[in-house]
């Protein structure tokens, strides 16, 4: 009955929330973004044990995937990012809502792909060498796009306005985040639940032995990169037309930014749990909002000194904690110890 009132809550809040809170619906929708990209990260970082620092790849790589497509449909993509053009370019209500239909949707399917291809090579690499080698991945790729021109080089892309009233548009952004959050969550809920749960969970263990089972690793670890790529990559393709101006470096394949925050929730709520991520993304969303608007200047010490309480204090996340000193909140029965009375 509690866990029934619990998720009906959390689907309450969820409609209700960019009315309940009508101020933040732009700062709620970059937390479902953090929630998304938390998951997916701990798709193969908590449940497999490869720790990527590239995923912020399949974010920029979304993003120019899905502005590129959307643009394509109506418009010469060269001509349009032509920084010396002096066309004005328009996009019908219809062109903007297939475009960005079409787009986000070819973005999560491009970098799905685009996984398998990197993981070919990638997951040859273990441990921190499999770490920096995705990082490479994310770096190589932001200073390609910046140099590249015909997908606006440097200075970026502009998309359209969204049509309709702004705030409509808000709400709409974050409806499309929460609702990709959602999706996201149940299917990792079930996934985990599955032989392939079961299989990736072996392979973070203890792969040599995975293999010995008769595990074939490789299909699992691409299978699952892919999956993760996905969601990351819809997500990019939702902010290309939220934040309506990107750019490769400062936005898109923001390695500093986005690429470390998604690996800090999933270290604060807890690596290898469903709700670790959920959890750690809210937390840290809400640090970032207090430290980034309160102590601007400070906000990295701030953001150093969180890591390190985390990874000292709390080696297994806020999840892990919470069931050492709460565990019948996870079901787990913990048997009280009879106490004995001394002989007379």
């Amino acid at each position: 009955m509690k866990r029934l009132a619990f998720y009906a809550f959390l689907i309450f809040f969820t409609l209700a929330a960019p009315f309940l809170l009508p101020d933040y619906k732009t700062q709620l929708a970059t937390l479902w973004l953090m929630i998304i990209v938390a998951i997916a990260w701990d798709m193969t970082g908590g449940q497999m044990g490869y720790n990527s620092l590239g995923n912020i790849f399949f974010y920029g790589t979304g993003m120019y995937v899905a502005a590129l497509i959307a643009i394509a449909i109506p418009f010469d993509v060269g001509e349009y990012t032509n920084a010396f053009s002096d066309k004005i370019y328009k996009f019908t209500d219809t062109e903007y809502f297939l475009g960005a239909f079409v787009g986000i949707l070819g973005a999560g399917v491009f970098c799905a792909i685009s996984a398998l291809v990197i993981g070919y090579i990638t997951f040859g690499l273990r441990g921190p060498y499999f770490a920096i080698g995705t990082l490479g991945v994310a770096i190589a790729a932001g200073e390609l796009v910046s140099n590249w021109e015909w997908a606006g080089g440097g200075q970026g892309i502009s998309l359209p306005v969204f049509p309709y009233d702004l705030e409509l548009g808000k709400i709409m952004f974050y409806y499309m985040f929460a609702g990709t959050g959602v999706v996201l969550f149940l299917f990792a809920r079930w996934l985990y639940k599955t032989r392939f749960g079961a299989a990736i969970n072996a392979i973070r263990d203890d792969e040599e032995k995975a293999e010995a089972m008769g595990i074939h690793t490789l299909r699992y670890k691409l299978t699952a990169w892919s999956m993760s790529a996905f969601f990351v990559g819809v997500a990019g393709g939702i902010s290309a037309f939220q934040l309506i101006h990107f750019e490769p470096l400062e936005t898109a394949y923001q390695t500093i930014n986005l690429g470390i925050f998604m690996v800090v929730c999933v270290l604060l709520g807890g690596k290898g749990t469903l709700w670790g991520p959920v959890i750690g993304a809210i937390l840290f969303h809400l640090f970032k909002e207090v430290t980034w608007n309160y102590l601007l200047g400070w906000q990295w010490v701030a953001l150093g000194v969180l890591i390190v309480v985390t990874v000292v204090y709390f080696k297994d996340g806020i999840t892990g904690w919470l069931k050492l000193v709460r565990p019948e909140w996870f079901g787990i029965r913990v048997e009280a110890k009879s106490q004995r009375s001394p002989a007379s």
